[in-house]
């Protein structure tokens, strides 16, 4: 991760849900990395000619059902 940061506000209840998945799931050290990679795949995936794998989109739309965004 690099890049200047900037403060967003984010609903309370997204980041319990949010701080629940990666203590069960595990996978990111903070709460911040968690946001960076599901923004970064979220946006990847709706840029032009951006491909992803099968398995990993099966691992992003796993994250995401875990959120309950899907």
């Amino acid at each position: 991760m690099s890049g200047e940061r900037v403060q967003v506000t984010i609903r309370k209840d997204l980041v319990e849900k949010a701080r629940k998945f990666i203590e069960e799931q595990g996978g990111f050290d903070s709460l911040e990395e968690f946001l960076d990679f599901v923004l970064e795949t979220v946006l990847e995936e709706e840029g032009p000619g951006t491909e992803m794998s099968e398995e990993d989109e099966e691992k992003v739309k796993e994250r995401l059902r875990a959120l309950g965004y899907m």
